[in-house]
């Protein structure tokens, strides 16, 4: 692929995060506002579990920018490659299909669409609820059944055990029902062989280009 399409894509990615990093600080910047007012009560359990109300007034709010940053991140990241699919499978689009196998929920979205190939694009899954595994299943062979094949990219791999084994789980699943899954440095390696488009050497240029600003 030519360098053109690189900087289109780099363009493109460049447009959504200053889009992301408005709407993020202001986001935050709103809830900490919001919190200047809040009942502090809950302070007193703080103090008593060793926690000063300066540090506990921190926490809080750290607490509530890390919820916001969690979801913007993975939000960005998602978005992002799927504009590397988008430029080099111009027909690549999200899709809903109908659960063929269970009654909830009436309908399974996919992330990005490329032909028979149903892609799930995930920023990382920390999460180590075992129900998960069995939404995931259902959700799986519902896509199956349509004649998909599933397809998991999953850029950041958790850190925790319990979480570790769910995704192995998912993994096993993944494979069992025909499908691929893709975490860590192998979902970047697979976005670049099936782009062109190396999105880890991009995000790594756009962050040095803000650190630099």
């Amino acid at each position: 692929m030519p360098d053109s399409s690189y900087e289109i894509v780099k363009h493109a990615l460049r447009k959504l995060a200053n889009d992301y990093r408005i709407e993020l600080s202001s986001q935050i910047d709103n809830r900490v506002e919001k919190m200047r007012s809040d009942n502090n009560s809950h302070y007193l359990i703080y103090r008593i579990l060793g926690i000063s109300i300066s540090e506990g007034q921190l926490i809080d709010v750290y607490q509530n920018k890390g919820r916001f940053l969690y979801k913007y991140a993975g939000s960005f990241l998602e978005k992002a490659a799927f504009i590397c699919f988008k430029n080099r499978f111009p027909n690549a689009k999200k899709e809903r299909v109908l659960n063929t196998i269970g009654q909830r929920p009436k309908t399974f979205e996919i992330d990005c669409l490329i032909e028979k190939e149903a892609i799930e694009i995930k920023w990382r899954d920390a999460t180590t609820d075992g129900d998960h595994i069995t939404k995931e299943h259902t959700r799986l062979q519902a896509i199956k059944s349509h004649g998909f094949r599933p397809i998991r990219v999953m850029f950041y791999y958790p850190n925790r055990e319990q979480a570790i084994r769910i995704q192995e789980t998912l993994r096993t699943t993944y494979n069992g029902v025909g499908g691929l899954y893709y975490s860590g440095d192998l979902a970047w390696s697979y976005v670049k062989e099936k782009t062109d488009i190396d999105l880890l050497r991009l995000f790594e240029e756009l962050a040095d280009e803000y650190e630099q600003k």
